[in-house]
């Protein structure tokens, strides 16, 4: 039987990343069939467009990791698109503030990977703090990261969706991933036969990349992040405000956002989630993602890796909103804690867990050969990135300067 469609690509995912590699494959190659897939009936549905929208610098991240190869272009790139397109850039920067004498260390040490990986940043004193965000608190120094912006995530998923369409990338939405026999694609309306496939689901990355015979050592364990809306008239800050991370995990703590239009959210939380689109109550809710979690959770807290006992010790206090807000309190002088009173949409992050190892992995993995790709751990920064590695994976993962050797196939309605 023939299939019901044929592409030269197909992207299974309608997140930023499926679509930033369709879009630099098209502007790469133009001419080529793309199709992307989505079980969502939009795109955006999940952490796309459920993020914080913070455009990152590229200070975080060891020099050797492809999360700093790609953190500072891809904060330009991102910029770029949004401002040829009129969406909103809230270019605030950020400042980084410790509260004691041991956190310094952690800042220098932010300091050194920032100048390593070209980013500007500047250590500033007290005083110099006091010029940029009166209201942030600090011990003796702290990082201003003047390059730091915030999007609407969700706005950034819809124009994309747009631009590609023009560009001639074919959606298919409301179409779930059931399974892959050579390249032939069967979803829950129609198969699709594909030159190659990529595979950025998000969520369900790792499942689909087992289909494909990758993903073998890794699983994803979902971690719920919540914002609390500051709903008062006035604006206690001005620029977005973050605390000294522990460098050992790959989450930043609580920490203060000044949306793309101004708006206030104190967040996100890190808590561990039971299945993979837990946002809320018992929706979505799947046995069998239940108990394979809670499996790994298990072996987590047991083994207690990465400190998982005290994380989800933590992460759980959060749900109450007097203490999560005070948290967000030792970053600044003052501030009506009340007035973070309403709970944003949650998101889910898709943290990759090395089943051998039993660490959450911190930079992104791909794994792939001639036939496809699987991008196994896009977690923040991915967004910011994703242009940039877009680029990466377009040149120097699918080769594409070598795209003329490859028979097109065309679509077929």
């Amino acid at each position: 039987m023939t299939a019901d469609y044929k592409y030269d690509y197909l992207i299974i995912g309608a997140g930023i990343m499926g679509m930033t590699i369709a879009y630099e494959l098209i502007n790469t190659k133009p001419g080529i069939s793309i199709a992307i897939l989505e079980k969502e009936s939009d795109v955006g549905k999940h952490a796309s467009g459920r993020n914080s929208g913070v455009l990152h610098a590229g200070f975080y991240y060891t020099p050797d990791s492809l999360k700093a190869l790609f953190t500072k272009d891809g904060n330009r790139l991102m910029k770029e698109f949004c401002k040829s397109h009129g969406l909103n850039i809230n270019e605030c920067g950020k400042v980084v503030v410790a509260k004691n004498r041991m956190e310094l260390e952690s800042l220098y040490e932010l300091e050194r990977r920032g100048r390593k990986n070209g980013v500007e940043l500047k250590l500033i004193s007290e005083k110099e703090l006091y010029q940029i965000e009166p209201n942030a608190r600090t011990f003796k120094k702290a990082l201003h990261s003047p390059t730091t912006a915030t999007v609407n995530p969700l706005e950034v998923c819809l124009k994309l969706k747009n631009v590609l369409a023009e560009k001639g990338v074919k959606f298919f939405f409301d179409n779930k991933y059931l399974s892959n026999y050579k390249n032939r694609i069967r979803t829950n309306h129609c198969t699709i036969d594909a030159g190659y496939v990529i595979n950025a689901a998000g969520l369900y990355a790792d499942h689909i990349a087992k289909d494909f015979g990758f993903a073998n050592q890794y699983t994803i364990i979902p971690f719920k992040g919540r914002y609390l809306k500051y709903t008062g008239k006035d604006a206690p800050i001005k620029t977005n405000i973050y605390p000294v991370p522990d460098l050992k995990n790959p989450f930043l703590g609580v920490h203060y956002t000044l949306t793309s239009i101004k708006e206030i959210k104190i967040g996100p939380t890190a808590m561990p989630a039971f299945w993979r689109e837990n946002y809320k109550g018992f929706s979505r809710f799947n046995i069998n993602e239940f108990l394979e979690i809670i499996f790994f959770e298990t072996q987590l807290f047991l083994r207690n890796s990465f400190n998982f006992r005290n994380l989800a010790w933590n992460e759980l206090k959060k749900r109450n909103k007097k203490y999560f807000s005070a948290l967000a309190m030792n970053l600044v002088w003052k501030a009506n804690a009340k007035k973070f009173d309403q709970w944003l949409p949650s998101g889910i992050r898709a943290q990759l867990l090395n089943k051998k190892t039993f660490n959450l992995e911190m930079d992104f993995i791909m794994e792939g050969d001639h036939q496809s790709l699987h991008i196994l751990n896009a977690v923040s920064p991915a967004f910011t990135c994703s242009f940039s590695l877009a680029k990466y994976i377009v040149r120097e993962k699918l080769k594409l300067q070598k795209i003329d050797q490859i028979d097109k196939v065309s679509s077929v309605a």
